[in-house]
């Protein structure tokens, strides 16, 4: 009831406070579009005599990087539209006065590579917030993501539509059709868009858009046109069917080859016009790509990348207030091994132990109502997973559960009003089958903005509930931030405060480092609005951020920077950035027990980054940094070289090289009874990485990649943490040096047979040392490497064709 309380009176407050008119005052460019009765074959050709009958947009208007200006006559762009019962229809002339010069890479999906493209952005509800964009490159390549103004464009959603590209001796002509399922729009007789069209000439680069998108003003969504002239469509079924085959076959030492094969179902239906859901019956994610490991030395879990396309596509709604982590969904069981290692026999050792529990089944439903109400609902359930304990006497082994059968579910409610703002109430659950904990978090979400898209107030407040779970004791926190910015013109700032209590915990469906602590922040930067005569574009920043923990008031965390930015006229990109911490803070984290601490001495820095022009057969882009901290020889650096070449349309090579080195660095690293040890230690880190990509088409691509990592741990001197946070000689005797390699190789190929079905082959191999604590590293690189292959080695090949079927055609067949 608070909480509903809470959510209407920020939206009267809102609604008083910023205003009820339409937040941009010009006047939209308008476009109409007409009825096709004819049938529109997409061959790039626009032969149809519909074409020649419905209104022309042009006079596109450069957004990047002279924003404002006109575009020549000889890149003049022409398009038009028309629309049936099915789909909506795009038809763009694109003239350019050197077509031999048009730049057409081919690359896999929603990569736009060194090419020029076309692309529409709509927005069904008109109500500036949220767009879903098509992007066709000159060489063919589709392009399609959801963009907002909070989170920008999200490559990961991804649509089935068709689109036909042809070079001509005037430019190029592109020819697009958009079902009306790949779009949301409320159940209008007479329907009124948002619309603009976007023209990248990647030669110059120069991106121009229909509607002028005023950089000094707010966000691109809300400054698009309109289309006029859809009326009284009769939607077809909304039902399609993605059913799947696969096979793989895997190899290693110790297994030898298994083969397994695995078939399934997903589906999508659309509820309305407005509402879609999406299911996953039988769940395969065997081609997803590895998860980077790296050494990890802090008190925090690494991070992964969500690679599961269900988890990635269209969860733009479950991602307000940051609750969300989809890597929970099947990740690592409840009960960790060194709790399970507390619990078991004396006589017991751990004979099997799941690190991954399987996904059953999951949904989600998301869409929005002609009001602005964004309601969004996903569930999954995942299985029961059991380790194997072996009595090392009696040789009998018995079962314990680590993960019960677990339901996780998100709800979202988010609120569209004045075309510029939002207010979100967000809950996130986890229920486990049995006597394992259970969690709940609420948040409510505020974006407000200005009629005028000047200045904005953004914040949350979130409550978590943990339920008690063996010797845990329930936990009920809180976490709330408040956040005011101007967001217009050439001198931009933003000011805010966060507040974690204690016992705030949401890692049990998101991700969340660090409680107790309160923290103000603040940054203004410059940016240049229009080139200047040496230079395409500058920005300058300057930020502020303050942190302090809640109980004792020390300082966790003072940082100042400043950085630059420049892109020159040969659109090469260059920057540096000055840090400084210029007091000495306090970690409560690493050492790992209730009220201790750890000084961190000041320390400054320095990075620097130079990007060449992509657009050259070879660029290299490099990155170095240093820190220098106040304590002895403590000292960071490192550098990042990342040099590619495209051979021609169809063959890329990107290498990448990145190490860091930490030298007299001190780190948390055992415990002796109640003391706390601590190590000064060298940390050395390489990763080498190498990318090839060979299309053979728009349709096909052969894609090879390649990831080395070594990283290793060489304590020299020994501390024991004191109760005023500092470090004192200890006559702690282990070495405890570490060395990690891993290995992985990747090559695949990919053919889109056709609209939204696919064919997937995968050879890949892994390897890896696996976290060894050692008294003497070998610091020969060549030996390290080879020592991942042979017995080490893990071979897959599998095969994946997943095949789309639309009802409406299903049922014509039959």
């Amino acid at each position: 009831m608070a909480l509903r309380l809470a959510f209407l009176l920020t939206l009267l407050a809102t609604n008083l406070i910023f205003g009820q008119q339409n937040p941009s005052s010009t006047e939209k460019k308008k476009l109409n579009t007409i009825l096709s009765n004819e049938n529109i074959s997409i061959d790039g050709e626009l032969n149809e005599a519909i074409w020649q009958k419905t209104e022309v947009a042009t006079n596109f208007i450069m957004f990047e990087p002279d924003n404002g200006k006109p575009i020549a006559e000889n890149k003049k762009s022409d398009v038009k539209i028309i629309y049936d019962n099915e789909a909506i229809y795009i038809g763009a002339m694109l003239n350019d006065n050197e077509p031999n010069k048009i730049m057409k890479e081919i690359t896999q999906r929603d990569d736009d590579g060194s090419s020029d493209f076309f692309g529409i952005s709509l927005n069904g509800y008109n109500d500036g917030q949220q767009e879903f964009r098509f992007y066709v490159t000159a060489a063919g390549v589709q392009l399609d993501c959801n963009s907002n103004s909070q989170t920008g464009e999200d490559f990961s959603w991804d649509a089935i539509w068709e689109s036909k590209t042809k070079i001509t001796d005037k430019g190029w002509i592109v020819e697009m059709k958009i079902p009306y399922s790949a779009l949301r729009f409320s159940k209008e007789n007479i329907q009124i868009w948002g619309i603009n069209f976007l023209r990248q000439i990647r030669r110059d680069r120069q991106l121009y858009t229909w509607t002028h998108i005023d950089n000094k003003k707010g966000s691109f969504e809300q400054q698009a046109g309109e289309l006029y002239g859809i009326e009284n469509i009769k939607t077809p079924t909304r039902l399609f069917f993605f059913p799947y085959a696969s096979v793989y076959v895997s190899n290693d030492k110790k297994n030898g080859t298994k083969t397994e094969l695995k078939g399934g179902l997903d589906i999508k239906y659309g509820i309305n016009d407005a509402f879609t859901l999406d299911a996953i019956l039988v769940p395969d994610f065997g081609q997803t790509a590895l998860d980077n490991q790296i050494l990890n030395l802090g008190p925090f879990e690494q991070q992964f990348n969500e690679n599961r396309p269900f988890f990635t596509e269209g969860t733009d709604l479950f991602n307000k207030g940051d609750l969300f982590y989809s890597r929970r969904i099947g990740g690592k069981p409840s009960l960790r091994r060194s709790r399970l290692n507390q619990e078991k026999e004396t006589n017991e050792t751990i004979y099997e132990y799941p690190t991954k529990v399987n996904l059953l089944n999951a949904l989600k439903i998301s869409g929005r109502t002609k009001g602005g109400l964004g309601i969004g609902f996903l569930n999954a359930i995942t299985e029961k997973t059991e380790s194997t304990l072996l009595d090392t006497l009696s040789q009998t082994k018995r079962k314990v559960i680590i993960e019960p059968i677990a339901n996780f579910s998100i709800l979202t409610l988010d609120q569209r009003f004045n075309k510029n703002s939002s207010v979100s109430l967000v809950n996130t659950n986890v229920t486990r089958n049995g006597h394992f904990k259970d969690a709940n978090v609420t948040a409510l979400v505020w974006d407000l903005n200005t009629t005028k898209n000047t200045f904005n107030l953004s914040g949350d407040f979130k409550y978590s509930n943990v339920n008690e779970y063996k010797k845990l004791e329930d936990r009920k926190g809180y976490n709330t931030s408040l956040n005011f910015a101007e967001t217009s013109g050439k001198i931009r700032f933003n000011v805010g405060a966060k507040y974690v209590s204690k016992k705030y915990d949401n890692n049990d469906l998101g991700i969340n480092f660090q409680t107790n602590y309160s923290s103000i922040f603040g940054n203004i930067n410059y940016r240049m609005l229009k080139p200047s005569e040496n230079l395409n574009a500058f920005r300058v920043n300057g930020n502020v951020y303050t942190e302090y923990e809640n109980i004792t008031g020390k300082l966790q965390s003072f940082n100042l920077n400043t950085n630059y930015h420049f892109t020159t006229k040969k659109n090469n990109g260059f920057g540096v950035g000055f840090n400084s911490k210029p007091v000495n803070t306090y970690d409560f984290y690493s050492p790992g027990r209730e009220g201790r601490y750890v000084t961190i001495p000041k320390n400054y820095g320095i990075w620097t980054y130079y990007s060449s022009n992509y657009n050259k057969k070879l660029a290299i882009d490099i990155n170095p940094y240093y820190t220098e901290y106040f304590e002895g020889n403590r000292k960071e650096y490192g550098i990042s070289f990342g040099p590619r070449y495209r051979l021609n349309n169809k063959i890329s090579f990107r290498l990448n090289y990145d190490f860091n080195k930490q030298n007299s660095d001190r780190g948390q690293v055992d415990y002796q009874g109640e003391e706390i040890i601590y190590a000064q230690r060298d940390v050395n880190s390489s990763t080498l990485g190498l990318s090839t990509k060979y299309a053979l088409n728009n349709k096909m691509t052969i894609n090879i990649n390649s990831r080395y990592y070594w990283s290793y741990v060489q304590n020299d001197k020994f501390f024991s943490l004191q109760p005023n946070g500092e470090l004192s000689d200890s006559n702690y005797t282990n070495s405890l040096n570490q060395d990690f390699n891993t290995w992985n190789i990747d090559c695949s190929y990919s053919w889109w047979i056709a609209p939204g079905s696919q064919l997937n082959m995968l050879y890949r191999n892994t390897s890896s040392n696996g976290l060894s604590e050692i008294q003497y590293i070998n610091k020969n690189a060549s030996h390290n490497f080879n020592s991942l292959f042979g017995d080490k080695l893990q071979h897959t090949f599998s095969i994946s064709l997943r095949y789309f079927l639309d009802y409406n055609r299903v049922k014509s067949w039959i």
